[in-house]
């Protein structure tokens, strides 16, 4: 007997997924806040040993690699695209593929960022931290847009070109004031 998909079936609804609309965005991104939330108290609570310190801040520094590298060439992907040097089919296969690589680089630098014991005191800490969930909650939205680029009109086009401006501001925001914060 061979599965058949849900959506396929007359009469079967095929399952909710993470970008069918702003409801479960929104529903993802409350999520988010409330995992960011729980690993703050985790990192004010519980402090690591210096062999775990320096684990994390490897992991730290991987992981932005990974996801600002992903990041940087998502948005170069797209610019060739409004530039006209590549196809929109070409562009949003490239940004697909690496999704993956950009949320497995923002999940490890916010789980090693939590071992590395931010000082929650400081603005400059705060503001990063402000932008890592603006960044999640951008990036989940991001999901919605891909799937609304198939047939791009004016509107898509500024809400694509603002959402890369968010994020192209919250990476490299974050780099800074992570920066700025060993100098302290």
């Amino acid at each position: 007997m061979s599965a058949v998909p849900a959506s396929t079936v007359p009469g079967r609804l095929r399952p909710m997924r993470l970008h069918d609309s702003w409801w479960t965005v929104a529903a993802a991104s409350l999520v988010a806040l409330v995992v960011l939330t729980g690993g703050l108290w985790f990192s004010a609570h519980v402090h690591t040993d210096p062999v775990l310190h320096e684990a994390a801040l490897f992991v730290h520094l991987a992981s932005l690699v990974l996801g600002f590298g992903a990041v940087l060439a998502a948005d170069w992907y797209g610019g060739l695209w409004l530039l006209g040097r590549c196809s929109l089919d070409e562009a949003l296969a490239v940004i697909g593929r690496l999704h993956a690589p950009i949320w497995a680089g923002l999940a490890g630098l916010v789980a090693s960022g939590f071992m590395l014991h931010p000082d929650l005191g400081s603005p400059l800490t705060r503001a990063k931290l402000v932008m890592v969930a603006l960044l999640t909650v951008n990036g989940l939205q991001a999901g919605l847009l891909t799937r609304r680029l198939a047939s791009p009109g004016r509107g898509v086009l500024i809400w694509a070109g603002a959402t890369g401006l968010v994020s192209q501001l919250c990476w490299w925001g974050s780099v800074v004031v992570g920066f700025l914060n060993t100098r302290r």
